[in-house]
């Protein structure tokens, strides 16, 4: 029966046709959602995810402490671990790997204003997507709208981070021991665009995360607007 309810919820307001006047679905056995009421809710959303996952992450061991989030070792550059691993150098090559996360931690923070305009630019159409979508809708609707502008303004920043906790002077100590073993091939890695991209992509699942909690917790809606909202899905 719910799901009869929601199918014609749903429907309904892909139907109706758009005006001046807010419109306001009733229907029975749920909370009267107007489209102001869903845009709020799904920025309100946006913002408490982001905010949440940002913070965890800028947090020192955000990534490093974190077995599924943690950077590991350029993958095309996996015969370098393993070389200097076996030549005793484990060391350097952990210090390398502990830097590179301190550098992901300390730069996710300039992901927060390219967020904020994504939020503050979302339709009703992308709301009502969100709200009656997936799981990870909002989730998506960020990587969608963001990840190359993510990726392109927090690169710099990256860099800068990397360089001030010498991640990058790690890296070179790494590849030119490793370069300068006899009969290797020279491994060159853009360290800064990888770093970014696993940032990024270690964002999106805190993001995640937040979303399906805000969805599934009704303790995780900390505002009148998300339980209004996301308690009117159920």
């Amino acid at each position: 029966m719910k799901k009869n309810i929601m199918i014609l919820l749903v429907s309904a307001m892909l139907i109706l046709p758009s005006c001046d006047v807010l419109q306001q679905i009733e229907v029975s056995g749920y909370e009267s959602l107007t489209e102001d009421d869903i845009i709020q809710g799904l920025k309100e959303a946006l913002r408490v995810g982001t905010q949440n996952g940002i913070h965890v992450l800028s947090r020192e061991n955000g990534f490093y402490g974190n077995t599924i989030l943690r950077i590991p070792f350029p993958p095309e550059a996996k015969i370098v671990e393993e070389k200097l691993r076996a030549l005793g150098l484990n060391k350097l090559v952990d210090d390398f790997i502990l830097t590179m996360n301190r550098g992901a931690e300390r730069a996710v923070n300039k992901a927060a204003p390219i967020f904020i305009e994504a939020i503050t630019s979302m339709t009703i159409t992308d709301a009502r997507n969100i709200l009656y979508g997936q799981k990870n809708a909002a989730t998506e609707y960020f990587r969608n709208k963001t990840s190359s502008q993510l990726i392109t303004a927090f690169k710099p920043d990256v860099k800068t981070t990397l360089d001030q906790v010498q991640v990058t002077s790690y890296w070179d100590e790494v590849t030119t021991t490793y370069n300068n073993i006899p009969f290797t091939r020279d491994v060159e890695t853009d360290l800064p665009q990888y770093v970014t991209e696993k940032a990024v992509d270690g964002l999106f699942m805190k993001i995640e995360e937040e979303e399906k909690r805000i969805r599934e917790d009704p303790g995780a809606r900390v505002s009148e607007i998300l339980k209004k909202v996301f308690g009117s899905t159920r």
